[in-house]
């Protein structure tokens, strides 16, 4: 999150200018990287979600004060898109890793209980 904020508070992102797509490219990467840590530290999906797609929110409004950069709705979109992702693909990895739902109906009525 601090790298995020911290790129975002400059005007000029290190290595070469990203135009469209490649922008967008970089936002769904950033956060699915955020999503998919948070997802792997909480166990949470929808925890790990809604942070990371918070965290793109106020960095769009943040970058709306920085010089030579702009806030968009679409910035927003990839950032929620990577964090979708992000996010299911950390929580299900988890399952895999503890074995949920492979040898008892225990674990696979857990796995059925679980909200979102």
């Amino acid at each position: 999150m601090g790298a995020i904020w911290w790129l975002s508070s400059s005007p000029d992102t290190p290595g070469p200018p990203l135009v469209h797509p490649l922008d967008w490219v970089a936002h769904f990467t950033a956060y699915f990287a955020l999503a998919y840590a948070l997802g792997r530290a909480t166990g949470r999906r929808d925890i790990a979600l809604l942070i990371a797609v918070w965290w793109g929110a106020l960095d769009e409004v943040h970058q709306a004060f920085v010089p030579g950069r702009d806030a968009g709705v679409t910035d927003w979109l990839f950032d929620l898109a990577g964090a979708w992702i992000g996010s299911v693909l950390a929580r299900r990895r988890g399952r895999a890793q503890r074995g949920v739902g492979r040898e008892s109906g225990e674990a696979d009525e857990a796995v059925r209980n679980q909200t979102w």
